[in-house]
């Protein structure tokens, strides 16, 4: 699994990451930071990391990259990655997470930040470039430490932000879940959610990492969360992907909500009127009474940049969220009496807040209140280990020609309208819509679709994966 930069940040195999490689890429952000005038000599840059097995190395080898070429390393330990950005931006500091998010234990990755927030696509070619060069030429050693201890003070920063979503005591009588694992916001959520009044019961720790999609969640995961509703008469389980920027929220049944529907509930709770979301999220949010939707690319670079084209239109209340719920803020809000000021990177605490408080003040259930949205029924699921080369050439194939797209779509539907803003969504003649997209972050083929009833996004869902299989098993004979 090469390296290389996907929807988000730089991924591949941690044995492929550890060493040269994390040390060859720190050094290029740190130039390229350094050459652009975005950080000088002795400025600060903020790092973290995840739980996995792998980070701590990593991040050791980054830190003492960045020492080596100038910068000044602040060490805010395993904090979720919106507690990073937020406390870069309040350093006015570049930053870098180790974290391979929401993929296997075997693979890493490193988000990188400028110091006005996350790098974009340009800015992920000149590091690379930089990094091609400079290739053999750095010391993959760990020999300035990891830097400063601020991961108290990140931690914190982070938690006082979110304290002013809701007057403390809001959620009382509530009864809520955390389901722990080994996301770095597992701590975090407890103490927040406490903190709001609600009854928190702690679940499933651990001490190995686990990965958690929040935006395909696994059969055994999703068994877990039911039986937990059961056994503790929960209203609600809450969780996080392992560096906490995409939140899980089951309802009192253990169902997992839609992340895309997490992220109209915080767009409501803000008071927002322009959406900015990728094109695989639910086609019923342009639906939505006063809120304008802007869709773009799957991935934060491209959400961001669809943020930042709203605020240059003229939209003064502006917030994203991706089809996996990560929320972002690009305009000042209002929330609670306070100005919650922008913070444009994926952040899952909001949605999850937001989630809850829309329940209670709405005096439902989690689940009559997700009903109440009357979004049509939206179904994800991935094919994990399906080759790269595998995906592209199936992508080639189907933009190869209409007669392509019908012909593999045969045992389906009838095609009548495709976008191809990011992958193929293909809206069928009798009103469904599939979606066909290699994944940016990993090895695997993900198919989204949309039907009327649950059952009928089920039947799309199994025979999108099923054909995508068929095809994969022709194209390799």
């Amino acid at each position: 699994m090469q390296l290389k930069f996907g929807t988000s940040g730089l991924r591949g195999l941690s044995e492929e990451l550890k060493g040269e490689p994390s040390a060859r890429y720190a050094t290029a952000f740190a130039r390229y930071l350094l050459t652009s005038g975005r950080s000088q000599p002795g400025d600060p840059i903020v790092i973290a990391r995840d739980f996995r097995d792998s980070s701590p190395e990593i991040a050791a080898v980054c830190a003492s990259a960045l020492a080596r070429e100038g910068l000044r390393v602040f060490d805010c330990g395993t904090v979720p990655t919106p507690a990073l950005a937020l406390y870069g931006r309040e350093c006015g500091a570049a930053g870098l997470m180790i974290t391979g998010s929401h993929i296997p234990a075997d693979r890493n990755g490193i988000k990188f930040y400028r110091p006005d927030g996350e790098i974009d696509k340009e800015d992920e070619v000149a590091i690379s470039r930089i990094a091609d060069e400079i290739a053999g030429q750095v010391a993959p050693v760990a020999d300035h430490g990891i830097g400063e201890d601020h991961e108290s003070r990140a931690a914190m920063l982070f938690i006082e932000r979110n304290r002013q979503l809701l007057p403390a005591g809001a959620l009382v009588g509530l009864k809520v879940g955390v389901y722990q694992h080994s996301t770095v916001a597992r701590d975090l959520l407890a103490e927040l959610i406490a903190f709001f009044g609600a009854e928190v019961v702690a679940l499933g720790r651990s001490e190995h990492f686990i990965p958690v999609d929040t935006e395909a969640v696994s059969a055994e995961t999703i068994e877990r969360l039911q039986e937990w509703a059961r056994e503790h008469r929960l209203d609600a389980t809450v969780s996080a992907d392992g560096d906490g920027d995409r939140p899980l929220v089951a309802d009192e049944n253990g169902a997992p909500l839609r992340g895309d529907l997490l992220g109209l509930i915080a767009c409501g709770f803000l008071g927002a009127t322009r959406a900015v979301t990728p094109v695989t999220s639910n086609s019923g949010l342009e639906r939505r009474e006063g809120l304008s939707v802007l869709r773009t690319r799957v991935g934060s670079p491209f959400v961001i940049a669809g943020m930042q084209q709203a605020l240059d239109e003229g939209s003064t209340k502006v917030a994203g969220f991706e089809a996996n719920g990560g929320t972002l803020t690009a305009s000042p809000f209002v929330v609670n009496g306070a100005t919650l000021q922008p913070l444009p990177t994926r952040d899952c605490v909001l949605p999850i807040v937001a989630a809850l408080t829309a329940a209670a003040e709405a005096k439902l259930s989690l689940s009559a209140m997700a009903t109440s949205y009357r979004l049509p029924v939206a179904l994800s699921d991935r094919l994990e280990n399906f080759p790269v080369e595998t995906s592209a050439r199936l992508m080639a194939d189907l933009r190869g020609g209409d007669e392509n797209l019908a012909a593999f779509l045969a045992p389906i539907g009838k095609p009548a309208g495709v976008s191809d803003i990011d992958g193929l969504r293909v809206t069928l003649d009798d009103g469904r819509i599939i979606h066909f997209r290699p994944s940016g972050n990993a090895p695997e083929m993900r198919c989204y679709v949309e039907a009327d009833t649950v059952e009928a996004a089920e039947r799309l869902l199994s025979s999108g994966l099923s054909t995508i299989r068929h095809w994969a098993k022709t194209a390799s004979n």
